[in-house]
């Protein structure tokens, strides 16, 4: 009988885990795209994205902005809290590779039928001579349990390893919140400074036109000039003034973005309002498009991400097998609380192996199975195209950059050109050589030049934040 018994389980087991290996074949998630050796055949493998920001940044003021934001953004609080579940979840994937383990105490009481064979038992049964058992029978337990799943096909470690690479990917996250953060700050400094010489420029002009107003006034008495010349420069004065407001209201949006990304109330942004257009844009070193890989903080989170989905699809592979389950327990048991220290007598223990495995009704272990290859496939299509944006942004951003260089000479001489003819307007103007028109035009024609100087500045400014951020610098 106990031959027979040990083959019945044998054949079970084989059959269990032949009709287990019967799984679905794996997808292929080995990405082929290979970046680009240069950018427009730049072989300079210097990269400024090994520059501490603070370094980078020569400011003091912007420095002191992005250090405020990095110790209060609350995104970034909120992306650290990611990094502490993660961490959570590693320390829950490793508890389940080791036996649980439970203890515990017990008591009750029992009465049977006495027309029972329990019963009928109970009555004829003799502890000691002339001592019956108890009717109704107490039960006292004091015992401790243990239940263990061997990790024969290695998915609770191949779980906790997906695990441990779900956490250093949102590390990886967390470095991108703050390449993202540090840009944003010096961006919006940038604009804010700008605007800054925006409005001295929009003053200076209204202080320009005010002369140029009581100058037709004074024509108009002596009968050189027509009311019609004096409304005309009237109107450009209270274009000017309502420019001005527009300016500050910008300005006061800027402050409050760059106070929320520091996670204050709104207060006065210290800087320096003067000299925005002596500013030395800082020197651009791309490097190679491969250093990418190795700098970019989303490059790496999503090669993780992908690392990650590669065990799941593992760990989901390894449902289709049997599993091995050891259970076991150990204590003391007795209807007297005298007799729980009796041994051997009171002394209870069981070990019981468990092997099962999924046979006939398999639609759910396949389904995740499939679902966790799809997770696979788009973890893969993330990482190739987060590569291929990357690329693609520090490129345009290079390209960018030389139109933006170029861009800045000519508006410099076209401001310089303007400024002259001002002059020149004014003087033919008092000589009665020009009609007013002609100075309006002049004057409205060097405003808008001198305003988009300071905008093409700005963007100048901004395009190396851009890059820097873009080839993976801010973080370290």
């Amino acid at each position: 009988m106990k031959n027979n018994i040990n083959k019945i389980v044998i054949a079970t087991s084989i059959i269990m885990l032949v009709a287990s290996c019967k799984t679905p074949a794996l997808v292929s998630s080995t990405s082929n795209q290979v970046v680009p050796e240069t950018y427009s055949n730049n072989k300079d493998t210097t990269n400024m994205s090994n520059i501490p920001y603070k370094k980078f940044f020569k400011d003091k003021n912007l420095q002191d902005l992005i250090d405020i934001a990095i110790n209060n953004n609350q995104e970034l609080m909120i992306t650290l809290q990611e990094i502490e579940i993660a961490k959570n979840d590693i320390q829950f994937r490793k508890g389940r590779l080791l036996p649980t383990v439970n203890i515990g105490a017990g008591t009750g009481v029992e009465k049977v039928g006495r027309f029972t064979s329990q019963g009928a038992g109970d009555a004829s049964t003799e502890i000691t001579p002339g001592e019956e058992f108890p009717d109704p029978l107490t039960d006292f337990k004091i015992a401790a349990y243990a239940n263990w799943e061997v990790d024969v096909w290695k998915k609770l470690r191949n779980s906790k390893k997906a695990a441990v690479t779900r956490y250093l990917s949102t590390i990886e996250g967390k470095n991108f919140v703050v390449t993202s953060l540090v840009s944003e700050v010096a961006d919006n400094y940038y604009e804010l400074l700008a605007l800054d010489s925006q409005l001295e420029i929009v003053r200076q002009n209204i202080k320009l036109q005010t002369s140029a107003l009581e100058i037709v006034k004074i024509q108009k008495e002596a009968a050189r000039a027509t009311e019609l010349a004096v409304q005309k420069f009237q109107a450009e004065v209270l274009a000017s003034q309502n420019l001005e407001f527009e300016t500050l209201q910008r300005i006061n949006e800027t402050e409050n973005r760059i106070n929320f990304l520091l996670g204050r109330f709104p207060q006065e942004i210290k800087r320096d309002k003067t000299e925005f257009l002596s500013l030395q844009p800082a020197n651009v070193n791309s490097g190679i498009p491969s250093q990418l890989l190795a700098n970019r903080p989303d490059i790496k989170q999503a090669e993780l991400e992908l690392a990650a989905a590669k065990l799941d699809v593992k760990v989901a592979r390894a449902e289709f097998y049997p599993s091995l389950d050891i259970s076991a327990g150990f204590g003391t048991q007795a209807f007297k609380t005298a007799y729980l220290t009796q041994f051997p007598e009171s002394m209870l223990y069981s070990l019981v192996g468990d092997i099962a495995g999924p046979l006939i009704n398999r639609n759910a272990i396949k389904a995740e199975f499939k679902s966790a290859n799809a997770r696979q496939l788009q973890a893969l299509y993330n990482y190739e195209r987060t590569i291929l944006n990357a690329y693609l942004e520090v490129a345009t951003q290079l390209s960018r950059i030389t139109n933006l260089d170029k861009s800045y000479d000519l508006k410099s001489k076209q401001v310089e050109s303007l400024n002259k003819s001002i002059d020149i307007s004014n003087d033919l103007f008092k000589s009665a050589r020009v009609d007013y028109f002609e100075v309006l035009m002049t004057q409205r024609d060097a405003l808008e030049t001198k305003l988009e100087l300071v905008d093409v500045k700005k963007e100048l400014l901004n395009s190396r934040v851009h890059i820097y951020k873009q080839l993976g610098g801010g973080w370290k």
